[in-house]
C-alpha cells in the first residue's frame, strides 16, 4: 500500500512554529549566485552580500503553516555588491543552519526593495516568511 500522509493546518502551523523558534536572535545572510542544494549543503562560490539579526522572537504564531518574521535588524553596511538570489537563516550561534529561501522584490520567501546591493549600503527587509509545505 502507498504512503498517503496528510496533515492538518493546525499541525503545518505547530511545525513551523517549531522551526521558527529556532531562529529567535539568530541570523538572516543574503547571497548572490545560485542557491544551495538544501540548508544543510555548505556555502560555495556564492558571495555573502548582507547579514541581518532576527529578533529576540524572530517570527509571529504561524497561521495555515505561514510564519511571518517579526522586525529585522538592518545591516547598516552590506558586505559585497551583486545581485541578491537567495538567503539562509541560521540560528543565534551563527554556524546551524535553519532554512534558505529565494529573495525578490515581490512573491518571493524574502522581499528587498531592490535585490542590486551595493557594499557598505544599508540593507533593509520588506517582509520574510516560513512556510511549512503542507503534505496533503
Amino acid at each position: 500500500m502507498a504512503l498517503n500522509t496528510k496533515i492538518s493546518n493546525a499541525s503545518a502551523s505547530a511545525a513551523a512554529d517549531a522551526v521558527c523558534v529556532l531562529a529567535n536572535t539568530g541570523y538572516l545572510r543574503i547571497y548572490d549566485g545560485t542557491q544551495a542544494a538544501d540548508a544543510d549543503t555548505a556555502i560555495g562560490a556564492q558571495v555573502l552580500l548582507a547579514e541581518l539579526r532576527l529578533n529576540a522572537t524572530a517570527f509571529g504564531a504561524a497561521v495555515n503553516g505561514v510564519a511571518t518574521a517579526n522586525a529585522i535588524t538592518a545591516d547598516s553596511s552590506a558586505n559585497a555588491s551583486g545581485t541578491a538570489t537567495w538567503f539562509r537563516v541560521l540560528k543565534s550561534d551563527g554556524t546551524s543552519s535553519l532554512f534558505d529561501g529565494s529573495v525578490g522584490t515581490s512573491g518571493a520567501n524574502l522581499n528587498l526593495n531592490s535585490v542590486a546591493i551595493s557594499s557598505g549600503a544599508a540593507v533593509s527587509i520588506s517582509s520574510l516568511t516560513y512556510t511549512q509545505k503542507k503534505i496533503e
